[in-house]
Order: C-alpha cells, then structure tokens, then sequence
C-alpha cells in the first residue's frame, strides 16, 4: 500500500505546542488534519472518553487558553465557547483509531514520525548542550589559570621596578675608586 504525503511536516511541527511539560497537539489543529469537524473530533472522543486517560488527553485551563492565544499571532481562534482539548502523542495515536479512516491513518504516521523526529532532535540538542557545558567549564578553568598568570606577571614587573629603583638610588656613604684605589 503506498502511503499518502498529505501535509509537509512543516505543517504538523508548527501545530504542536509544549504545554505542562508535554508535546501536544490542540483539538482543533487534529480536527483540520483529520478533515473533520473540531466538534465531531470532541463527540467522537467523549463517546471513547475510558481510550483517552489523563495523560493521553486533558483540557486546558482557561489561563493556559489564555497564554496559548497570544503565542498564536493570527486570530483565528473565532468566538470559540469551550477551552479546547490537547493531545499527546499516545492521545494522537488514539484517537486516529477511533476516527479510524485511511486520512486518519496516513496523518497519524506522518504526525508520530514528527514527533519521532523532535524526539531525536531534543537528545542531539542535549548531548550537544553537555559538550557546551564541558567547554564553558574549560574555559573558566582557562580564564583562572591566565589570570593567575597575568597577576604572576605584574607582581615580577613590580619587583623588577623596585629593583631598577634600588640600584638607581643616590648612594651615600665610602664611595670606591674616589683616589684610585
């Protein structure tokens, strides 16, 4: 069976958001993927609602509602009366098998190897991130040793002043080779 490309990635990766420390998808951003109704995306959820746990799907608060519209610069959110429902990964693999269409199917694998994707991305980033760390540790490491050095450097300069100083000094006292001797 060849598998249908329906959106770029692009797309998808624009639409999930981090939301109380988990990736997630909104309701309505799944609905326009599926090519459903946002509200036919909610009925069909609350007639499977003991499919989607807590952690495979919660409602946001109106705060987070809130914070999630002005991330979003377009205004395209309309006169909406309910908070909407986000999805996590295990919600979006979910809930394409209860849409349970060949659109559904062929989102849904685009949508988990997304999410795939970012997974890998977020662990290069870490690994890449530890390196910095290490580096920047070095460097401080550095910069203490040179500045040791360089306060190493002025306390010579200083006692080769004094030094300089104390043989230029006027000499009082016997002074030799005054007869010749």
């Amino acid at each position: 069976m060849k598998e249908l490309q329906i959106l770029p990635d692009e797309t998808i990766i624009n639409k999930i958001y981090i939301i109380r420390d988990k990736k997630v998808m909104i309701d309505r951003d799944l609905a326009e993927l599926y090519g459903v109704d946002t509200r036919v995306l909610n009925q069909t959820v609350k007639r499977n609602l003991k499919r989607f746990p807590d952690d495979f799907m919660f409602q946001l608060t109106d705060e987070e509602f809130r914070n999630l519209r002005s991330q979003i610069v377009t205004s395209s959110w309309g006169g909406s009366r309910f908070r909407p429902m986000v999805f996590t990964e295990q919600g979006v693999a979910m809930l394409s098998s209860v849409l349970n269409s060949e659109r559904a199917i062929s989102v849904y694998i685009q949508v988990i190897r997304v999410f795939t994707r970012m997974r890998a991305m977020i662990e290069s980033h870490k690994e890449i991130l530890k390196k910095l760390e290490m580096l920047e540790k070095k460097d401080i490491e550095l910069d203490e040793k040179v500045s040791l050095i360089f306060e190493y450097l002025k306390e010579l300069e200083q006692s080769k002043q004094e030094e300089t100083g104390f043989k230029q000094r006027k000499r009082i006292g016997l002074k030799t080779n005054y007869y010749g001797f």
